[in-house]
């Protein structure tokens, strides 16, 4: 069996396409992979986003170990994603992070659609993808990646 998992950013989206392509992909469960949970972008901090989520019908939670070290978000703002991947590779080793990760597997494995939650649009660029990539490692998982919507 393959668990569903889908991934988003939110970086050119508005709080109802947001919601709305989530709803559409029947997603239960928004799983918050940033390592610091606030956001310029009006409605997606952590309390509004939880708030915005509710009223579609869908949880939140964030996972923190999850999130890219500080030195890899520098990186990645800078456009040096190979060096973001490294760092965040390296990351994925620790403890924490590894907490996280059987946290998130269990949660996939409870049969919850999930989707992974973070700004940057493109998942090619994102830590989510490499989230994704080492949740595979440990269960069968099909990832679909949704675009939000402006």
């Amino acid at each position: 069996m393959r668990y569903p998992v889908a991934t988003i950013g939110y970086q050119a989206a508005t709080v109802p396409g947001f919601l709305r392509v989530l709803r559409d992909a029947g997603v239960e469960l928004l799983i918050d992979v940033r390592a610091v949970a606030s956001s310029r972008r009006a409605g997606f901090a952590k309390t509004a986003l939880a708030a915005n989520l509710e009223s579609a019908g869908v949880e939140y939670l964030h996972i923190r170990a999850l999130g890219t070290p500080a030195d890899g978000r520098a990186a990645a703002r800078a456009g040096r994603h190979e060096a973001m991947r490294e760092i965040y590779s390296a990351h994925l080793e620790t403890h924490d992070a590894q907490e996280g990760l059987w946290r998130l597997e269990q949660i996939v494995k409870s049969g919850r659609k999930v989707a992974l939650l973070c700004f940057e649009a493109n998942h090619a660029e994102c830590h989510r993808t490499l989230v994704a990539n080492a949740l595979a490692l440990r269960v069968r998982i099909e990832v679909m990646h949704l675009a939000a919507l402006e």
